[in-house]
């Protein structure tokens, strides 16, 4: 597209602002910082950003030498989706094992010292808690990133997630509006539908945020999603009905509205990310999230370029676009004060709290006779396709963390119906640690487990995805999630205390 603007007028900067673009590398581009320069009010991060703390805090820094005030967002759930430690795994569970111990204040715990090492680096937004209600066991996307099943703990624990990060002086942003739980397609690759009645709707997705609202999240993230009861014709993230009537009136938020990354299948593959975006924000979008996948001067350019058109056309309300730049601002704001004020001691957390939650969240079935490991064994990893949110950059599984306590243990990575056999064959004499990952989602996964535990039957099955399926296994543990701490949580289950 022709470039339409200077990059100096009002129309320019409130389009630029409204931009939450993304960028490649550990060091901020030449063209980012000019756009900050021109009105650019936030900046993307994502694990290919991320090298260390004290890189992400000099790249922050540079960042804000530019402008003082810039939103740094970065998507740092914990659990399975991390950032901060990408090529290590997070030092923290996620949702479901958090939800599973059930204990709001050491959700809010967890919430807080996650909050303070992204304050340390200079973060200044979240796009964190997942406040989706994981109603559909199917769900390829969100799983473990959801709090649970049940709408009433999942609203309580968003709730404390939210308070404990804000605390620390980052923003949080509660996703994905209405809510994406109930689905099993996952947005990145195309475009899911909720088919629920309004009342179950209101009793079910919508509590949460609810709670997110009451609680003062400083941002909501829109979905991608149909939900033909609010909106038979548009998605969420485009839908007015969705993110003014119901977001901003009926439940009264005041706050952020961030959409999803743009450039996702479900909105870009219809609509592409141009005019999506512009779709977007007439909806009621204040920010525009792009850069997972595009992250470069030409898409800002492209997106700034839209806007400005779109005003102009008559097509996109100058007011709209005006208000959401002033959200923008108001939020970058929040954020600049927030980073000034340090914490009161009471909030001080301990440095141990994601392992201690992990272990708390550790679900043991056969232990009775069980003798602890004492001999290396081989790990057989039955590996899924990782889902886009979580990325394959970050490694799972127990070997690591075995082999820590047990030097000598083997590992192989085994995929199909085949699996079994193969890992049998694998393993030799020593005893099998087979890890699964949802084996419920994955029919080969169970047929392959089907076939070592009939040729082993003292196999041990750990499940590091959502435990649907029957414990089964010699001994059976369920991590409720696939982060660093809970694999050093299960290794410490299967060897005992040392």
């Amino acid at each position: 597209m022709t470039t339409l603007t200077s990059g100096t007028d009002a129309l320019t900067r409130d389009a630029l602002t409204v931009l939450q673009p993304g960028f490649p590398g550990t060091t901020a581009p030449d063209w980012l910082l000019r756009r900050l320069g021109e009105g650019l009010a936030s900046v993307g991060l994502f694990g290919r950003n991320v090298a260390s703390p004290e890189q992400l805090a000099s790249l922050t820094a540079r960042l804000r030498a530019e402008r003082e005030d810039v939103i740094v967002a970065i998507d740092e759930e914990g659990g399975d989706v991390t950032r901060l430690e990408v090529r290590t795994g997070s030092s923290f569970p996620g949702n479901l094992a958090l939800g599973t111990v059930d204990d709001v204040e050491l959700t809010r715990e967890v919430a807080r010292e996650l909050g303070r090492r992204l304050a340390d680096c200079g973060v200044t937004l979240n796009w964190a808690p997942s406040a989706d209600v994981n109603s559909d066991p199917r769900n390829p996307v969100i799983g473990v990133r959801s709090f649970g099943a049940d709408p009433h703990l999942v609203a309580r624990h968003t709730s404390a997630y939210v308070t404990g990060l804000q605390s620390a002086g980052v923003a949080a942003c509660a996703k994905h509006f209405p809510g994406h739980g109930d689905t099993a397609v996952d947005s990145h690759l195309a475009l899911p539908r909720v088919d629920a009645a309004p009342e179950v709707l209101a009793g079910r997705e919508l509590a949460p945020f609810h709670a997110a609202v009451a609680a003062g999240s400083r941002a909501v993230m829109s979905a991608h999603i149909l939900v033909p009861a609010l909106d038979p014709d548009r998605p969420a993230t485009l839908s007015r009905r969705v993110l003014t009537d119901l977001l901003r009136g009926e439940l009264g938020y005041d706050g952020l509205i961030v959409t999803d990354g743009m450039e996702m299948r479900a909105v870009a593959g219809t609509y592409g990310i141009e005019r999506g975006s512009v779709l977007a924000v007439a909806a009621g979008a204040d920010a525009i999230c792009v850069g997972g996948g595009l992250a470069d001067d030409a898409t800002v350019r492209r997106l700034r370029d839209a806007l400005v058109t779109a005003v102009r056309a008559g097509e996109l309300p100058e007011e709209r676009l005006a208000d959401a730049a002033e959200r923008v601002r108001a939020l970058a704001r929040w954020t600049a004060s927030a980073r000034a004020v340090p914490p009161s001691p009471r909030e001080v957390t301990r440095a141990g709290v994601g392992l201690d939650a992990a272990r708390r969240a550790l679900r043991v079935t056969g232990a009775e006779g069980f003798t602890p490991l004492t001999e290396a064994p081989y790990v057989a990893a039955l590996t899924p396709v990782a889902n886009i949110a979580v990325g394959d950059e970050t490694p799972w599984g127990l070997a690591a963390e075995l082999a820590r306590l047990l030097p000598g243990t083997r590992t192989g990575g085994f995929t199909g119906e085949d699996a079994g056999r193969a890992a049998s064959a694998a393993a030799g004499e020593r005893r099998i640690v087979a890890v699964v990952r949802d084996e419920h989602r994955h029919p080969w996964m169970a047929k392959a487990l089907d076939a070592l535990l009939a040729a082993r039957p003292d196999t041990i099955v750990v499940e590091m995805g959502v435990p649907q399926s029957p414990p089964r296994g010699a001994l059976h543990v369920a991590t409720h999630g696939a982060a660093r701490v809970c694999a050093q949580a299960a290794a410490e289950a299967l060897t005992g205390p040392r």
